[in-house]
């Protein structure tokens, strides 16, 4: 691996390094205080519960009761009352800014405290008249936007459900999710603005509501449509309040991607949100009262319930509602004065790529952390941060999922930075790499588990009946243990390296490589603008490795640039690498968060019918997936 390209600085002391001194324990290093963590779990998040002050009763049962896993029976703080928003709203009371909104165009709003803890009352009194109550469901089809933050905030208070859509989901996609949660209420925006055209969904909103027969009330904000009520008449007189509920009482459903078949409704409780988002946002990311925190997100995934969940913390969030085009959330940062960005490592690559240099071109002096997820960031991309960011920014590359709304494994602001290094696995995350036989194992590619649970596993799937589809998805492979679908290499000094998902990885010859070193290497050449590489292997056939390829306006794939392209991936990786064939398609299809479709488009290679292998309406690009055919 690269040297380090960051150590902590000496005049900085961070949050989680007043935590480990206040801990009675006193661990010495990062290690020690994970080792801890992850041995005496009960302990370590009843300090977690302590050291933040939960705003809540946690009463005087045990930390956990039943089996081992959620799907066994395990109940978090059986006797613990609190409420989510409450916790949210600890500020509240404050003239400070807590929330920053921008629109691409420029325009926006900022919200004290006070006037956003004004407004959720409002708009919980408006839920309330509705007749919203504990264990009804709301949905949202909102855009990044504060309405959006309003209402979550207020459903959770009467601890009702929440569940979110971005627009630039299609109504089919919007369907498969909210059907499958019977919603009381539906609140939706008549349009949006995103790379400067405007949409209007009306017309998409009545599909929705067609669509759900359940539903007793529309609330739409920014326009007006037959059949709803104009979000200003919705909201009423009324002052914030909190209903506390049992700790692992839904809070809100999120989805799995949505590429293949029905998405999974994914069920999350308050406190095992509250504990981990306190934790993750605090101890890793170093947020606290006073910051800036800016990460570009859409209400459809985690990322967004992630961001907002600064809040707890006393930080100022920032809501972008547009297109990440060019610099444009470089210059964001810097006119919101951000301490911490976080964005997708295609943005970073893509900054990169497009030779940004917004360290020297902007003000961004009170940047201290940058985050990167989604996809793992190569080590080019580390070094370009040093270099055109900032060389005193902590990168925190960032891992996890939607299945648990946060990362396993993370940054450390008490750790040094290594080029295409993941910092270490966070506190409470007992991350191993298993080999296939399930074996723990030190410096080998394998699969990324869980081997002791975390609160904020999922309270279940809705409508599981007998919780069968939860154990299928995460505990069927080794029992009692969380399988994430994730290749990993813990180093032996706990650094991590992710290599991308477990069922989209190259296997050629018995040698395994993640696809996204494959990325690094391709998408390093001038003429390519994006890749994706499937191997249609299976359990014991070899198959074809086929590579596609988006080129760059102007560039054609001749002799001389396969030539170089196979010569570059058998030194670089492997020879067994080199593919076997070489496509250009005009696009490489991706999710509206951004992951290019590996696994489905593997499927559609082998035979799957691609109306059924993809949910055109979750993809950023529907249209390029016809290029892509079973090989003949």
């Amino acid at each position: 691996m690269s040297g380090e390209l960051w150590r902590p600085p000496a005049d900085r002391t961070p949050e989680v390094a007043r935590y480990l001194d206040w801990l009675p324990v006193r661990p010495a290093t990062y290690d020690e205080a994970w080792t801890w963590s992850v041995t005496e779990v009960d302990a370590f998040w009843d300090s977690i519960w302590a050291y933040f002050e939960v705003v809540g009763t946690r009463g005087d049962g045990p930390v956990r009761t039943g089996g081992p896993t959620p799907v066994d029976g395990l109940h978090w703080y059986p006797d613990a009352r609190l409420n989510y928003a409450e916790n949210m709203l600890r500020y509240g009371s404050g003239g400070g800014t807590a929330v920053v909104f921008r629109s691409e165009d420029g325009t926006g709003r900022d919200l004290t405290w006070a006037e956003l803890s004004a407004e959720v009352g409002r708009a919980r009194a408006g839920l309330v008249a509705l007749g919203v109550g504990s264990g009804d469901r709301v949905a949202a089809y909102l855009p990044n936007i504060p309405e959006a933050l309003v209402l979550l905030l207020a459903t959770a208070s009467l601890g009702a459900i929440w569940s979110s859509c971005s627009p630039d989901f299609g109504a089919p996609s919007v369907i498969d999710r909210f059907t499958q949660i019977t919603p009381k209420v539906l609140i939706a925006v008549a349009g949006y603005r995103y790379n400067g055209r405007s949409y209007d969904r009306r017309e998409v909103v009545g599909e929705i509501q067609a669509a759900l027969p359940t539903l007793t009330a529309t609330v739409l904000v920014g326009g007006e449509l037959d059949g709803t009520i104009p979000y200003p008449r919705f909201q009423r007189p009324g002052e914030p309040a909190f209903d506390r509920v049992p700790f692992e009482h839904p809070l809100w459903i999120v989805y799995s991607s949505g590429t293949t078949g029905l998405p999974k409704p994914i069920v999350h409780g308050h406190g095992g949100i509250v504990l981990e988002h306190l934790k993750s946002l605090s101890l890793h990311q170093d947020l606290g009262e006073g910051d800036v925190f800016l990460w570009f997100t859409t209400t459809g995934w985690m990322m967004w319930n992630y961001l907002v969940g600064g809040l707890m913390l006393g930080a100022t969030v920032v809501l972008f509602d547009g297109a990440p085009h060019g610099d444009a959330l470089w210059r964001l940062a810097a006119e919101t004065r951000a301490t911490h960005f976080g964005v997708g490592a295609p943005y970073l690559m893509a900054s990169r790529k497009a030779g940004l240099t917004p360290g020297r071109d902007l003000d961004l002096s009170r940047l201290r952390v940058l985050g990167s997820t989604g996809s793992p960031l190569p080590p080019e991309g580390f070094d370009w941060v040093y270099e055109a960011v900032s060389a005193d920014v902590l990168l925190g590359s960032l891992s996890g999922g939607t299945d648990v709304c946060t990362g396993f494994v993370g940054p450390s602001p008490l750790l040094p930075v290594r080029a295409g290094v993941i910092q270490c696995r966070t506190l409470g995350a007992k991350v191993e790499s298993f080999d296939d036989a399930g074996r723990p194992q030190l410096d080998q590619v394998g699969e990324l588990v869980l081997t002791e649970p975390m609160p904020c596993m999922p309270v279940g799937l809705w409508n599981d009946t007998g919780q069968s589809r939860y154990r299928e998805a995460y505990f069927e492979d080794f029992p009692g243990v969380w399988r994430h679908g994730d290749w990993i290499k813990i180093l032996p000094d706990g650094g991590c390296v992710i290599y991308g998902r477990s069922d989209s990885t190259l296997n050629r010859g018995g040698v395994r490589m993640g696809t996204s070193d494959f990325y690094r290497v391709v998408e390093a050449f001038d003429e390519i603008a994006d890749s994706l590489v499937i191997d249609t292997g299976q359990l014991g056939a070899d198959g074809l490795l086929i590579l596609y390829l988006q080129l760059v306006p102007g560039a054609g794939l001749d002799e001389d640039l396969a030539t170089r392209l196979r010569a570059a991936i058998g030194g670089s990786l492997s020879p067994r690498h080199v593919p076997d064939r070489i496509r250009v398609v005009p696009g490489i299809p991706r999710t509206l968060s951004g992951k290019k479709l590996e696994v489905p488009v593997r499927k559609i290679l082998l035979g799957a019918d691609p109306a059924t292998a993809a949910n055109r309406d979750s993809m950023a690009n529907p249209e390029v997936l016809s290029h892509f055919t079973a090989p003949g």
